[in-house]
């Protein structure tokens, strides 16, 4: 039989490795160990193959046993020059998991409820618990509910008592020496941890109880961090010692920006929760051998620019190339000129370019960054001799280190410019010269992703505001929030330094930012705050607003709590666009808040320069910021901070010492999560009252017999979309809004207004998802006028709530699908974007192409995925969604195939059925991923 095709098998046992001959030990540090030597293979195809395939390479021969992973595996591996246009299917084997709290939760629900099923089954449900080592980082839950309050505190993941920024003990008066002023005991972050832990207590004595329930896994507390800058400085291996065995580390995440480690010259990328299971099970992934697109760097960046600048380039320069499904390595010698956080920040964006990875091997500044992290010297020694052992530490300036490519594309990095990107999508950029000119257009464009469609006699309409006790006036272009947050710049010094020092010259300028913008710093880890307070900068920061609200994604995530009453009425009473501007990696339309029409992503730098604009509507090259006491007009270039001042204050102040001291205490916790009361046990005790963890419905009717393979049969189109319909759109993980079904639903338990949370708060609960499954206010669907989250159900014509007609079409017995357009499920990793269709009742989509993560979503949870032949769409084949459509899909279906479409009307048109793998077939003929993971634990 086959090892992927056949549906129920037992689990691999230990067997020979074929490749044991491989197997050497060397000294090192006084030390033995053991690794595979890739080397020794002595087969010349190993020296060509990129550094990225290199990992998959030696996974594949450590972990063959001729079960899950074949010798022919390996010979497809090694053969990758021929292989890589093939769809030649290999296996990969990561090294480790990695999930955030939004998806983690959820991940950890079904494993409590895997194991009832187990159990009901008549199995032992102690068998399910990760095998694979899995780590999960508590950092979207945290809000900017306050914000403009004064840091008192230094960052205390140890717990206990506090410790004053300045004396570094109790700071019990009322005036912090810090400061030299009073400040509330109750500022700004110590209130947003405070909601924070009230409004998500249910999910964290519940992830409580899964780190001492499922073994292997590493829970870390809020507020210690964003998930990728704490697995960047803590968590990464780089090289894993697993009991004196050595081998690169590797991982995938349930986040799509997982990527982010690839700059350290880890190999990871995002997947969905649903698959992340299946790893963190012991299964390995199924994936179609990559092309590897080469993209070489030259020069140096310019002094006035910065790394923000070059990874938004890189993006948009990416994303026109077309990356999507590939690796991208980064090689040149412009790369040694580039810091490991600059590396980090590129490889972050790589969902944003649409590759699967974006990857930097690793050579000696990994290895630098290894030890200014705090990383050991035994560790650092042994990361550098194993890798030069097997060919895979890299330099640079050697071109004759160069591997093969599929492709290459070079970038001269003095030539990249001050820019941002939006309005409505990261890989729009646009250069800080032409902002101006380029939102104006934006306004006079139809509605698009670079358009609005705002009538001219309107384009000039300003609203007055009165904001303490002082007038202002809001127009189109306002900046109404301004937010240094996110993974993808808070990890880098340079940026955040740079973001430091121009605030800092512009208190000195006398400059200043409305007090009605919202303006916050949410930084990935502690290690930031502790070096913005040692350069000195952190005072100058808080004066313009950017006081520290929070460790977590926040803004970026769609965390950015409300807005002052008299900004958000204005925006609604002027029908405004205004802005949100953000160092975040995603900005899509109703993601950062439902009033900032428009959202552009930049350096922190520039956050801090737009929003003492306050607009973006200006030139900074031949409009002031403001004017100084003196009447002065004080321009951008004027309070710029050059790079190598920047890196000159970085090299000072950014030491081993602050890595030690966050990261040492960091698994102790805090107060507020060491106080949280956990249940004991195996079985987890599901309280019926919870809103936001509950059993969900996914495993209540199956058995241990397969179910018979069917297509869909005279369905209905639920939904009838037009192209780039994102994750966010489909499960936004925003706020709940007050007049939806899940709205409805929370007022049904008693809950109100105040206490929604949002959805991403809750996805450990169906009922909430599930009502909130395309519930985006920004949703476009043919089928109605105007965006938001309704429909029409078919065919009595009436309009309702998505859910709500979704409801109706069960009751009638009714099969629902979807059509789409291109790039359908792009954006984040959610597999509530995935499970929220299947509660709803959709069981196949057709669209024109996938993003990568929610096509392996579909798959997992059941759901077809289907997609138009070359040169054909909704349009061209005149569908209009109101006929009724029948899927066929033989039992004997292969990866790939083409199938037929049936039409109410009788007309027939072909599709590609998108499973692309032998695997993800067998997990369609289980119902899905977790059901055959059930299975087998049988």
């Amino acid at each position: 039989m086959s090892h992927v095709t056949e549906a129920k098998v037992k689990m691999a046992t230990t067997t020979e490795n074929p490749f044991q001959r491989l197997v050497q030990t060397a000294n090192i540090g006084g030390k033995d160990y053991k690794f595979f030597n890739l080397s020794a293979l002595n087969d010349p195809r190993y020296q060509k193959l990129p550094y990225s395939i290199r990992v998959l390479l030696e996974s594949a021969i450590r972990n063959c046993d001729d079960f899950q992973v074949l010798q022919k595996d390996v010979e497809h591996i090694l053969d990758w020059e021929k292989n890589q246009t093939k769809n030649v299917e290999i296996p990969f084997k990561p090294a480790r998991v990695i999930l955030q709290d939004f998806t983690g939760v959820p991940a950890v629900v079904d494993f409590a409820a895997m194991r009832d099923a187990v159990k009901r089954l008549g199995g032992d449900p102690q068998k399910i618990n990760p095998v694979c080592p899995a780590d999960l980082v508590i950092d979207h839950s945290i809000q900017v509910d306050v914000s403009r309050s004064t840091l008192r505190f230094s960052p205390n993941p140890g717990g206990g008592q506090p410790k004053c920024l300045n004396c570094e003990g109790p700071c019990s008066d009322k005036i912090c020496p810090f400061h030299g002023h009073k400040t509330s005991s109750a500022d700004a972050l110590e209130q947003n941890q405070e909601l924070e832990f009230t409004r998500n207590k249910e999910r964290f004595v519940f992830l409580k109880w899964g780190a001492r329930a499922l073994k292997n896994m590493l829970i870390v507390p809020p507020g210690s961090g964003i998930v990728h800058q704490v697995n960047l400085e803590f968590l990464a291996r780089v090289v894993f010692n697993d009991n004196g065995t050595l081998y690169p580390d590797s991982l995938v995440g349930t986040d799509s920006h997982t990527t982010m480690i690839n700059g350290l010259g880890v190999v990871g990328w995002g997947v969905g929760g649903i698959e992340a299971e299946a790893v963190m099970l012991g299964q390995s992934i199924s994936m179609v051998l990559p092309q590897v697109v080469g993209y070489k760097l030259t020069g140096e960046v310019d002094q006035m620019t910065t790394s923000t600048d070059v990874v938004l380039t890189i993006t948009k320069h990416l994303r026109q190339i077309g990356v999507v499904g590939k690796f991208v390595e980064f090689f040149g010698p412009g790369v040694s000129k580039l810091s490991i956080a600059d590396r980090a920040t590129i490889s972050n964006m790589c969902p944003e370019y649409g590759a699967t990875v974006g990857y930097f091997p690793i050579d000696n500044k990994s290895l630098e960054y290894l030890l200014q992290t705090g990383r050991s010297n035994e560790q650092i020694q042994f990361i550098e001799q194993y890798l030069r052992s097997i060919t895979m530490f890299r330099n640079y300036n050697d071109q004759a280190e160069d591997p093969m490519f599929s492709e290459i594309y070079e970038l001269d990095l003095s030539t990249v410019r001050a820019c941002c990107s939006g309005p409505k999508r990261p890989q729009d950029k646009v250069a800080v010269t032409d902002m101006k000119s380029d939102f104006t257009q934006c306004l006079n464009n139809k509605v698009s992703f670079k358009g609005f469609a705002i009538p001219s006699d309107k384009q000039s309409t300003t609203v007055p505001i009165v904001f303490e006790n002082k007038e202002y006036t809001l127009s189109h272009g306002s900046v109404v929030i301004a937010a240094i947050t996110s993974c993808t710049n808070t990890s880098n010094p340079s940026v955040m330094l740079g973001a430091g020092l121009l605030a800092k010259n512009a208190i000195e300028a006398g400059l200043s930012v409305k007090p009605y913008i919202k303006t916050s710093l949410s930084p990935g880890s502690g290690v930031v705050t502790f070096y913005l307070r040692d350069s000195g900068v952190t005072p100058y920061l808080e004066k313009l607003g950017f006081s520290v609200v929070g460790y977590g994604c926040m803004t970026c995530i769609g965390n950015s709590g409300p807005l002052p009453e008299q900004v958000g009425e204005a925006i609604e009473k002027g029908d405004l666009v205004t802005c949100g501007v953000l160092s975040g990696n995603r900005n899509f339309e109703g993601r950062i808040h439902p009033l900032t029409r428009a959202n552009y992503l930049a350096s922190p730098p520039l956050v801090i320069a737009y929003a003492l604009a306050g607009t973006v509507l200006i030139d900074f090259e031949t409009e002031p910021l403001g004017t100084n006491s003196e009447g002065k007009p004080i321009f951008l270039h004027d309070i710029w901070p050059t790079r190598s001042q920047i890196q000159e204050v970085e090299k000072a102040v950014v030491v081993p010492s602050m890595f030690n001291d966050v990261y040492s205490r960091i698994q102790k916790g805090n107060t507020r999560w060491n106080s949280l009361e956990a249940p004991e046990g195996m079985i987890y005790p599901w309280d019926d009252k919870s809103t936001y963890i509950k059993s969900p419905p996914f495993f209540e009717t199956m058995g241990k017999d397969l179910p018979v393979v069917e297509g869909v049969t005279d369905a209905c189109v639920l939904l009838n979309f037009g192209d780039s319909v994102t994750t966010d759109h489909i499960s936004p993980a925003g706020s709940i809004a007050r007049n939806s079904p899940a709205a409805r639903y929370l007022g049904s338990k008693g809950l109100t207004a105040r206490e929604f949370n949002s959805y991403g708060s809750r996805r450990g609960n169906d009922d909430v998802m599930a009502r909130g499954t395309f519930a985006n206010i920004r949703l476009v669907n043919k089928f109605v006028g105007k965006p938001g989250a309704r429909t029409v159900h078919l065919p009595s014509g009436q309009e309702m709530d998505i859910f709500d007609a979704a409801q109706r079409y069960k009751t009638e017995n009714k099969t629902v699908i979807i059509l789409a357009g291109k790039e359908y499920g792009s954006g984040s990793s959610r597999d509530w974007a995935a499970k929220g269709p299947w509660i709803l009742g959709i069981r196949a989509v057709i669209a024109e192409s996938y993003e990568r993560i929610h096509r392996s979503n579909l798959v997992g949870m059941g759901i077809i995925p289907c997609q138009y032949l070359e040169g054909q769409d909704a349009t061209s084949l005149g569908l209009t969604g109101k006929e009724s459509y029948t899927i066929e899909i033989p039992a004997d279906i292969q990866p790939g195939q083409n199938t037929t479409v049936k039409l109410s009307d009788g007309r027939t048109f072909q599709v590609k059925v998108r499973f692309d793998t032998e695997v993800e077939l067998v997990y369609f003929r289980n119902g899905g991923i977790l059901n055959y993971m059930i299975r087998q634990m049988l």
